[in-house]
């Protein structure tokens, strides 16, 4: 393939346009930042982003998740005004209900709220009757008592990325759509330039938000990260008249599922078993194990036809937490990656925390525990409190 080289110069460039890449476009450009470009090869939202379940959380069992999850949501409740009004954002905080179907997992949540109210988050223990007033067609003989947050929620992950990338626009952010990046050039260890499938972009720094294909961006500048990516599936039924307002989620049960505001339930659930690569098809046995589940717990549903179900690509780090750092050996190359399935709802963090490193500027939040060192040093953040 012959190259069109013409040639551009940014300060910045960032390449993918999910809410990693827009969030951070957005906040470079409101500190001053000029001559950023941020690259998609689709369009915004397109990939693991618009693909998500767009849950948003504060009930976590580490320090660090519900710090940062906690400065999230307080953004996202004041993100509408901040962007504009071009797009609706959708964002509901009916809370979050979280099943505990063992004496262990009991256990560890009280251990969670405990934490979570040191932090100022809202959480608290239910029982089963304060579990079906929440959720009155919850099936409560496959629980012990749970979690309830009231400030947890949901977004539009399109619209929420997409004002981002409105306000971006208007601050001076060049968004090339329906891109590809073909190579990265760096000299002596420096990153140089990035070259698309329509022109070459003469830059210092580069941001790989890249979202399940971080990897193979990374490659492009010779580097080879600790990082795979892996298909999750998610089913969509009709919609119904509102019946649910919380997020339902069980680790045990390894199952979420939350009705939107149009009426539709949308759940997922994990499989380890999933191949390490980039399939987004989807299979007839993740529909079958996620119905007989969901009808277990949440009777109710059993009636309901399925419309759709689609797949997208959760991109893993060794301890299942993201990477914010420059990567080792190649100045001028960042990572915001290996969000582990909750990018989504990191995604004011990521924006605020990528700008800051890169600009030099003090840090609105500590993300030091996630850099790259961690995992040479042995130092791992384990979260207890995933699906």
């Amino acid at each position: 393939m012959s190259l069109i080289t013409t040639l551009k110069t940014a300060s910045v460039v960032i390449i993918g346009a999910g809410i990693s890449g827009a969030a951070i476009a957005y906040e470079l450009a409101k500190r001053g930042q000029k001559d950023i470009i941020l690259i998609e090869k689709q369009y915004p939202s397109s990939g693991a982003t618009g693909r998500c379940g767009a849950g948003v959380r504060m009930q976590w069992g580490t320090e660090m998740n519900c710090r940062l999850t906690k400065y999230c949501i307080e953004r996202f409740e004041n993100l509408q005004n901040e962007l504009g009004d071009q797009y609706d954002l959708e964002f509901k905080q009916s809370g979050y209900l979280m099943c505990a179907a063992t004496d262990k997992e009991f256990n560890q949540f009280k251990t969670n709220v405990a934490l979570q109210n040191s932090l100022g988050i809202p959480s608290r223990i239910i029982d089963k009757y304060e579990a079906k007033q929440i959720i009155p067609h919850i099936n409560t003989d496959h629980m012990i008592g749970g979690t309830f947050c009231p400030k947890d929620g949901h977004l539009n992950p399109f619209t929420t990325t997409l004002a981002y990338c409105a306000a971006a626009e208007k601050l001076g952010v060049e968004i090339q759509k329906y891109t590809s990046v073909v190579s990265i050039d760096k000299k002596r260890g420096k990153i140089v330039g990035v070259q698309t499938d329509k022109e070459y972009i003469s830059t210092p720094i580069v941001v790989n938000a890249a979202g399940g294909y971080v990897s193979e961006i990374a490659r492009m500048a010779g580097v080879e990260l600790p990082l795979y990516s892996q298909r999750r599936q998610i089913l969509v039924t009709e919609p119904v008249v509102p019946i649910q307002g919380p997020m339902f989620m069980g680790f045990v049960h390894n199952i979420y599922c939350q009705q939107t505001p149009h009426g539709s339930f949308i759940m997922g659930r994990g499989d380890d078993d999933e191949p390490k690569d980039l399939d987004i098809s989807s299979g007839w046995n993740f529909m079958e194990r996620q119905a007989k589940n969901v009808v277990k717990l949440l009777p109710a549903l059993k009636d309901l036809n399925i419309i759709r179900q689609w797949s997208g690509l959760y991109n893993y780090s060794p301890d299942k937490q993201p990477i914010y750092d420059q990567i080792p050996n190649v100045e001028g190359m960042y990572l915001a990656a290996g969000y582990s399935g909750h990018g989504f709802m990191l995604g004011p963090v990521t924006g605020v925390a990528m700008t800051e490193m890169i600009l030099g500027l003090d840090m609105t939040q500590d993300v030091s525990m996630l850099k790259f060192d961690r995992f040479e040093k042995g130092n791992l953040v384990i979260e207890p409190s995933v699906v």
